[in-house]
């Protein structure tokens, strides 16, 4: 088949995707709808937005590859400071969970096939897929808490890349928050400005984490919450 033209697609994916996280939120979760036939009929509206209106045994085929390629390793890769990070943390004692806006393939094929494994990279996972909430209802990172072992909101850091999804929800229940600005987005000052700790990446994040306690200044956010939570061992 042709290619389909990239921004076309692009511009009715995003159509279509917002449609349906609207419409079955959480990938179907309290509809009960099967993971495929979500994707099934995101894809389908996807084409059609863009102008694509394939015969069904054709569409199938496609999908098929589609849902199986997503489904993989392929279109992804993890940020070369993630691993290092994540294992750091752990390895300091620290409770590591992830909090996504994602279905069950993230948690048992994707990650592990990126090289993010639980029990050695994290130690338990909030996917909006399974657990049926999503960012940024604040909801999703209480469970993040109870599944940490009832760890105390004062006493977790959250690290996301979104003011919005990440930052605001978490903070609203007394949970410490950074951003992270990979891209150096526009809205990043802002951020800056509204009082949001911005920091590069994750290596910059271990640099703030472990910052010396021994100095004249008062002891830091990140400091407290790494001493509070190791003490939790």
């Amino acid at each position: 088949m042709p290619c389909p033209d990239y921004n076309r697609m692009h511009e009715g994916f995003k159509l279509a995707y917002t449609e349906m996280a609207r419409q079955y939120p959480c990938f179907g979760f309290a509809a009960k709808m099967p993971n495929i036939e979500w994707w099934r009929t995101c894809v389908k509206n996807s084409f059609v937005k863009a102008g694509y209106d394939y015969d069904e045994e054709t569409f199938e085929k496609v999908f098929r590859r589609i849902y199986s390629a997503f489904g993989s390793s392929a279109p992804y890769s993890a940020f070369p400071d993630s691993q290092p990070f994540l294992r750091w943390a752990r390895e300091k004692g620290l409770t590591v969970g992830i909090v996504s806006n994602a279905e069950y393939r993230y948690k048992d094929v994707i990650l592990p096939a990126l090289g993010l494994n639980q029990s050695s990279e994290w130690d338990f996972g909030v996917f909006s897929g399974v657990v049926g909430v999503e960012k940024p209802d604040p909801r999703i990172y209480k469970i993040a808490l109870e599944m940490a072992g009832n760890v105390a909101p004062e006493e977790a850091l959250h690290i996301g890349d979104s003011m919005r999804k990440d930052y605001t929800p978490a903070r609203s229940i007394g949970m410490h928050a950074l951003l992270l600005d990979r891209f150096k987005t526009a809205d990043a000052e802002s951020w800056r400005q509204s009082g949001a700790t911005v920091l590069p990446d994750l290596v910059a994040t271990q640099e703030w984490l472990t910052k010396d306690q021994n100095d004249e200044q008062e002891e830091t956010v990140a400091a407290r919450v790494l001493k509070r939570m190791s003490e939790k061992l």
